[in-house]
């Protein structure tokens, strides 16, 4: 009864229409975020959004105890991971969970594949290799360094993620740069993540997502996404 009330309450939430600012125009992975933090952790809340995990292995005891990566991302596109650096640090086991979603409309997305995936430590560091800190941080170097204009640090940044070992890892590095960021962040492309880390299931549409038996919110109201050029 508990899940069935949750369900309808965020089925409710989620028709809302939104407004333009970036927070918002990705509103679909923070509800996505926030229905999974109220279903299954205990309705937790992040201390703040710099913290190591987004829901911590305390918030997590009915499903193994082990801390919680939610990502959405648009079917078929890469998952955004966050911050290169702090990524290849992670040396425990961690409960990736993904929400793929569909534009069915131009005002409505529609939850299409979702799934939960415990990654060892092994496993997340195969993905990474033969990058090494060191390659890291010659790359976030140069993406930092304030005495290189922004056609500077974006070319020389390129340059560097196009020529091993960058092109030889799964994860792909994604240096962000322009007038208000200068960050390296990482991604796991779509069929990478199923090939690697879910090779069990299916990466087709699902008629109808479940995690851990629960069926996701069907659908929202939301337009694209726009991108603003840097």
């Amino acid at each position: 009864m508990k899940h069935l009330l949750i369900l309808v309450m965020i089925a409710s939430a989620v028709c809302l229409p939104l407004h333009s600012s970036a927070r918002e125009v990705q509103s679909h992975g923070l509800l996505f975020e926030q229905w999974l933090r109220d279903t299954f952790f205990g309705g937790y809340k992040p201390q703040n959004y710099t913290q190591k995990w987004d829901i911590p292995a305390t918030a997590n005891p009915d499903h193994g105890r082990i801390p919680v990566n939610p990502k959405a991302a648009k079917y078929g596109t890469p998952i955004g991971l966050g911050d290169a650096l702090r990524q290849f640090e992670i040396n425990e086991t961690f409960l990736l969970i993904v929400g793929f979603w569909e534009q069915m409309t131009p005002t409505e997305k529609r939850w299409t594949n979702v799934q939960a995936v415990t990654v060892a430590p092994e496993a997340w560091k195969k993905l990474w290799l033969p990058v090494t800190q060191a390659d890291l941080d010659k790359l976030n170097a140069v993406i930092k360094d304030k005495s290189l204009s922004l056609e500077v640090a974006r070319k020389r940044a390129q340059e560097i993620k196009s020529q091993p070992p960058f092109t030889a890892a799964v994860i792909q590095v994604n240096p962000k740069i322009d007038a208000s960021q200068r960050r390296l962040q990482c991604s796991l492309r779509f069929d990478d993540f199923f090939k690697h880390l879910a090779p069990a299931a299916s990466a087709a549409p699902l008629p109808s997502p479940q995690i851990f038996g629960v069926p996701v919110p069907a659908q929202f109201m939301s337009a694209p996404r726009k991108l603003t050029p840097p």
